[in-house]
């Protein structure tokens, strides 16, 4: 059964909080039996301490020995039921001669390990245990030799009180601490059900519109709530989406230019073909419209070399041959290949004017991008219009512009006037002899010719397409010679 990110991340929070709260309980158990035992060690030495001083006050204050002995006993017992112990005492051998028990001839006579003699006399004796099988139930032990003036052991006091107490302390513990964990669970599961389910909901937001990408909708979005990882992770996929969007636009317009492209074509080659054929169309007449599916067929030509092209350039196939030549070569050499039809159109040219200006590029590619901005300035500039050339050069670049008067190109369609199959009839006029590639193919070539290409137009008046080259290897060096010597002339003086 597949897991969900809400379970497996309920499922790893569970089992974090209940490791940590494991190793908390411990160490708190371990920490609270430390100070529980240091509490009783404390209390039983000070019990020690007050026995001692009752033994010592009892023998300076008594007459006579029975005085001592009962004075004694009473102050070991008041101190025993007061500090909840039991004390006994010892002589200098270590047989017990007092003690606070209930039923004290249990004890008396009986004598004290003498490990427990060696340790008192040398300090202080703690212990947790029975004093090797003295006392009946496991107890907290602390003992003192107590000493006269010259340091002689008079005896020994000590004093013993039930571990039971910690037993009945961990069990309070452990069911306090049980109670509160039980709670901190409780609430973090809560919190962790809602916070998983904020944090996967935008991810089964991403997953539904990824589901609807797969069924050919490419309009789905997601919802971008937050500036945090998973924000920028919607931003980007509707990104894809938009460009995957824009991307199958594309295909469809290019899918209807194309088949509008070759059916066009297509259609007039057959029917003047089987006008031929059957007769229709008289011998005398067939020059003229072999002509016509000559330029038909010439169209076909044109459009299967475009889509080549593109293919080819963008699989990176073409090998670019840069090297220094005159700018207005090309640009002279397109304007009179189009001397005809600008004559045809009554168009004038200006702005012509060519002063050798040197690039670094490749002569084939630069020519294909001034045939196809001048064809597309010749197809929608106005009868009688104007076409203006502008070859200007700055900061190792040299600009390169093409305006043609006319319709120009709507605000909203500007920006996309490069892109692939793109081909806008409302502003550009309708012309079925485009079939939305050549601006495309401008673009690649400049790049790879290491320029950049732009469009602006103002609607009802014209249309300017520029793009940049790099100005000829040597103009780059001379230029470099040119900054140097004002440096080495200031050097010189």
């Amino acid at each position: 059964m597949r897991k969900s990110i809400t379970t497996r991340y309920f499922y790893s929070t569970a089992i974090l909080l209940l490791c940590s709260i494991a190793l908390m309980g411990f160490i708190q158990l371990y920490l609270s039996m430390g100070y529980f035992r240091a509490e009783n060690e404390a209390t039983l030495l000070q019990t020690v301490d007050n026995t001692i001083l009752v033994m010592k006050e009892a023998a300076g204050r008594a007459d006579t020995e029975n005085e001592r002995v009962e004075d004694v006993t009473r102050g070991i017992v008041i101190t025993s039921r007061a500090t909840g112990t039991m004390i006994f005492f010892t002589d200098e051998q270590g047989s017990i001669i007092l003690c606070s028990a209930a039923d004290p001839s249990h004890y008396l006579g009986e004598m004290l390990p003498a490990k427990a003699m060696a340790q008192a006399r040398g300090g202080v004796y703690t212990e947790l245990g029975t004093l090797n099988g003295l006392l009946e139930n496991r107890c907290y032990v602390a003992g003192k030799a107590m000493l006269d003036e010259n340091g002689q052991v008079q005896g020994y006091a000590f004093a013993a009180s039930d571990a039971q107490t910690l037993s009945e302390y961990v069990a309070n513990l452990l069911s306090t601490f049980i109670l509160s964990a039980g709670l901190m669970l409780m609430v973090s599961s809560v919190l962790s059900i809602v916070l998983t389910s904020r944090m996967t909901t935008p991810l089964r937001r991403i997953s539904d519109a990824a589901k609807k990408f797969g069924s050919g909708d490419f309009s789905a979005r997601v919802p971008v709530e937050g500036e945090d990882e998973l924000a920028q992770l919607a931003v980007t996929f509707n990104n894809m989406a938009a460009n995957l969007e824009k991307i199958d636009s594309s295909r469809h317009s290019f899918m209807g230019n194309i088949a509008h492209e070759l059916r066009t074509p297509m259609t007039t080659i057959k029917g003047f073909i089987d006008g031929m054929l059957d007769g229709t169309i008289p011998p005398e007449s067939r020059d003229h419209y072999l002509g016509i599916v000559s330029e038909e067929v010439g169209r076909l030509t044109r459009l299967i070399k475009n889509m080549l092209d593109i293919t080819k350039l963008e699989a990176g196939e073409y090998q670019v041959n840069a090297r220094n030549y005159d700018i207005w070569e090309s640009i002279t050499s397109v304007v009179f290949g189009a001397e005809q039809r600008l004559e045809a159109n009554k168009i004038q040219i200006s702005g012509f004017a060519p002063t050798k200006t040197m690039v670094y590029a490749d002569e084939d590619l630069v020519y294909q991008v001034i045939y196809n901005i001048v064809d597309n300035a010749i197809k929608f500039c106005n009868v009688g219009g104007e076409i203006r050339f502008s070859v200007t050069q700055a900061r190792g670049m040299v600009t390169v512009g093409i305006r043609n008067t006319g319709a120009g190109i709507s605000a909203d369609a500007l920006p996309y006037v490069f892109d692939r199959f793109y081909k806008e009839d409302k502003s550009r006029g309708l012309n079925t002899m485009g079939s939305g590639l050549g601006l495309h193919i401008c673009k690649v070539l400049i790049n790879l010719s290491g320029g950049n290409i732009w469009a602006e137009s103002k609607e009802g008046e014209y249309c300017q397409f520029n793009f940049t080259l790099p100005v000829a290897v040597q103009e780059k060096n001379k230029q470099k010679q040119t900054r140097s010597k004002p440096e080495e002339e200031k050097g010189d003086s």
